[in-house]
């Protein structure tokens, strides 16, 4: 027993290292609760999260519900559910407690028991819950900041109670747990307030031009369409929708009576103009963060063409990467569709005839003809954000609206 307890102990380490390299918090607690549910053998578990006052099932696994029901009604079962942090749930009870309950039977709870079982699920999806081990996951500051909760331990095909060796495998696991919830939580914390400064600079840069108001936002928004329609992924729409809001931060670097001058600009001032792009590429290198390399790229390839007329690099066809593609067409589309003071906004005859015009020299052929099957979603955005119905100084207040946990995380 003792040699098969290490053995068990030994791997359990090796899956804690291999945790850590999970690549969002929903994928990391997945594969939390499915090792414990692993190492003890039990049919099902939950993953709380503390929510203020309450403890949110962020994360379900019941092995008879999904051969019941399949594995996605499964998980929609326990959607939006939340308990009260108090004595009278069990798992309420570890979380105000701090202390593990192992449960041999939970029809056999004693009745001056401050925790009762609640059997809503059992009575409405037709299982039998029976032995339950639940342990509250503590960080370093001795605070609970989640439950795991493991039902019905199974040995050859019966039911029976959670061993000793089970709690301290699980306590194990709900201790690494709750430090890496901390860590990514931090993480994310820090990668805001990065991510917040930078995000900043862009709007100083927009700022200078209030004729542009809301051009990045829907400019990012055309982007996020665009990759919506390539079939991305939700994290991959995110972060070209936050990434491409920097497109124009090397304006920064470009003086006022050139940024601000209402005639067309002369061949040196247009060179400078051009700059902007190095510029922007420059303030967002190194960072370290992935998304601000995406908007690095699109800083700095946002003016290349199609054809390889562009600039700075003169880049031709897929050698533009594809987020500096689509930041170009959604760049300019919302030109030709904004009033300047050097110009009035384009006709939608006039947009739709430069689009076709410029599929294979400006821009990417197939991009074009995806932005303009869905022109009336275009349409909307481009309703939704005009200049004349968001005030510009409320631009910076809503840089983290957007933010989805599998971009941070």
């Amino acid at each position: 027993m003792k040699d098969l307890f290490s053995k068990k102990f030994d791997n359990l380490l090796n899956i804690g290292m291999l945790l850590l390299h999970s690549e969002d918090l929903e994928t990391f607690l997945e594969k939390v609760l499915s090792e414990a549910r692993s190492f003890t053998n039990a049919d099902g578990g939950t993953i709380y999260l503390v929510d203020g006052d309450k403890i949110s099932f962020k994360l379900n696994q019941c092995q008879t519900f999904i051969d019941r029901f399949g594995k996605e009604y499964a998980k929609k079962i326990f959607e939006n559910v939340k308990i009260p942090i108090s004595k009278e749930s069990i798992a309420g009870y570890v979380a105000y407690t701090g202390k593990m309950l192992n449960i041999k039977d939970v029809r056999k709870i004693r009745k001056n028991s401050p925790y009762k079982f609640n059997t809503y699920w059992d009575e409405n999806y037709g299982y039998t819950t029976k032995s339950m081990l639940v342990m509250p996951m503590i960080n370093q500051k001795k605070e609970v900041i989640g439950v795991i909760q493991l039902l019905n331990a199974n040995k050859s095909g019966k039911v029976v109670s959670f061993t000793k060796e089970d709690e301290k495998i699980i306590s194990y696991l709900a201790s690494q747990s709750a430090a890496e919830i901390e860590n990514r939580n931090l993480n994310v914390k820090i990668y805001r307030a990065n991510l917040n400064t930078i995000y900043r600079l862009g709007i100083v840069a927009e700022y200078r031009n209030k004729e542009t108001t809301n051009h990045i936002i829907r400019m990012s928004h055309y982007c996020a369409l665009i990759a919506q329609k390539l079939a991305w992924s939700d994290k991959k729409v995110n972060e070209i929708l936050l990434a491409s809001r920097l497109h124009d931060i090397g304006k920064l670097g470009i003086p006022d009576a050139i940024l601000e001058k209402p005639d067309k600009h002369n061949h040196k001032e247009e060179e400078i103009m051009k700059q902007h792009c190095l510029i922007g590429e420059k303030i967002l290198s190194d960072t370290g963060l992935d998304l601000l390399e995406q908007a690095r790229i699109i800083a700095y390839t946002h003016h290349e063409k199609y054809d390889g007329t562009g600039y700075p690099q003169g880049l031709k066809g897929e050698n533009i990467p594809i987020i500096g593609r689509i930041a170009k067409l959604s760049d300019d589309y919302d030109a030709y569709s904004s009033k300047r003071c050097y110009k009035e906004a384009y006709s939608e005859e006039k947009i739709l005839s430069i689009l076709h015009d410029e599929k294979g020299k400006s821009f990417d052929p197939k991009l074009v003809d995806l932005f303009l099957d869905n022109i009336n979603e275009v349409n909307q955005i481009k309703e939704k954000y005009s200049d004349d119905k968001v005030e510009f100084d409320k631009l910076s207040n809503i840089s983290f609206l957007e933010f989805s946990s599998k971009v941070l995380l």
